[in-house]
């Protein structure tokens, strides 16, 4: 009888069992991974979409405070006439 080599010193069915352990372990790994990268891209547009609201009220702030100093002086300038 002429044996197939399979290139393995171990047999099959216990290759079998590591081989499929491995990759179920990967596969495991790879979910983990993957669901921390969706997590951290939310994150990423959260934080962007904060940082863009929180800048119109900077601008917005920054032209009323502008607004309300032209009319400090303006006033400044009537009371001093």
């Amino acid at each position: 009888m002429h044996k197939k080599s399979n290139g393995f010193k171990s047999p099959t069915y216990k290759l079998v069992d590591f081989f499929e352990k491995s990759r179920d372990k990967w596969k495991a790994k790879h979910k983990v991974s993957k669901r921390e990268n969706k997590r951290l891209g939310n994150q990423v547009v959260a934080v962007e979409k904060s940082r863009e609201r929180w800048r119109t009220e900077c601008r917005e702030v920054r032209g009323e405070v502008q607004s309300l100093k032209k009319q400090l002086s303006d006033l400044q300038k009537k009371g001093g006439d």
